[in-house]
């Protein structure tokens, strides 16, 4: 990533790999030998919302390694169920106004509208890491668009200086390369 002092858009973290007018998709270096191709508009940009907790109302597909780092938070019989031969953080009923229209929202959503476990641990599952993206992995490329509900749902988008494209290190962990199936569109 582009740190020049000199360049205007360093100080929004702008990367001059990717220009604002290329047209999708783009195929980006997000780590090191780990590119994904970008079906995005390259100037999409990015900033969670205070009170915007749209992607906590779904439930979370944990991947080994989340399982690993979860166990040492939470305990893992009261925070997640089974499906399908995959672990996940169930959607529940939750007594709070951050949930979804019918009343239930992620275990780790507080009823003042943050993550538990970000707040507590500075952590976050990679599926969580990911939204607004949806990630897919089509012909061995790992394939990175914005989800379809997120354009109806997500108030983040298109309100900060923070290029989505710029930041990918921080949406797609490198675990995602690693995993037979990072497709982001299953859910329980």
């Amino acid at each position: 990533m582009s740190t020049d002092a000199g360049d205007p858009g360093a100080a929004f973290g702008l990367d001059d790999r990717v220009p604002t007018d290329a047209d999708p998709p783009v195929r980006v270096e997000v780590h090191p030998g780990k590119e994904a191709v970008v079906e995005f508009d390259p100037s999409l940009t990015f900033e969670c919302v205070d009170g915007c907790t749209w992607c906590c109302h779904h439930g979370v597909l944990l991947y080994d390694r989340d399982l690993l780092e979860l166990a040492r938070r939470a305990n893992l019989e009261e925070t997640t169920v089974e499906y399908r031969g995959e672990r996940w953080v169930p959607r529940e009923d939750a007594d709070h106004d951050h949930t979804a229209e019918d009343g239930a929202a992620c275990h780790f959503l507080t009823d003042d509208g943050l993550c538990a476990l970000q707040v507590e641990g500075d952590w976050k599952p990679t599926r969580c890491s990911v939204f607004p993206l949806g990630v897919r992995l089509e012909n061995g490329d790992l394939r990175v668009e914005v989800r379809d509900s997120a354009h109806e749902h997500c108030e983040g988008l298109n309100v900060s200086e923070r290029r989505v494209v710029d930041e990918l290190d921080a949406f797609l962990p490198a675990v995602l390369w690693d995993l037979p199936n990072p497709d982001t569109e299953r859910e329980v």
